[in-house]
């Protein structure tokens, strides 16, 4: 499939990308490739193949999840720099809409 600087031009416009000259010709170079590319692998024979989600298998070892060891609130606060009766107090950093 060949791509034309107008194809790589109205692709932008839909994202809000502009660039110069040279950047669309480099862009117009790369997506030809790629295409070419994906017509390469349009062609192979994929019939004995089974589908796949992932192009390794991937496994997520699970755990217990278990109760080791609690912390009292006076324990976490016992280290906090700034403090307000039983909450952390931090630097305001969303200013009033009012």
């Amino acid at each position: 499939m060949k791509i034309s600087k107008e194809d790589v031009l109205n692709t932008a416009e839909l994202a809000r990308l502009e660039f110069d000259d040279e950047t669309l010709s480099k862009f117009t170079r790369q997506l030809g490739d790629i295409l070419i590319h994906i017509d390469e692998l349009a062609e192979l024979d994929t019939k004995n193949v089974e589908p796949t989600s992932h192009v390794l298998e991937l496994s997520t070892p699970f755990r217990k999840d278990e109760v080791n060891q609690l912390i009292t609130a006076e324990d976490a606060l016992s280290n906090a720099p700034s403090k307000e009766n039983d909450f952390f107090t931090v630097p305001k950093v969303i200013e009033d809409q009012s």
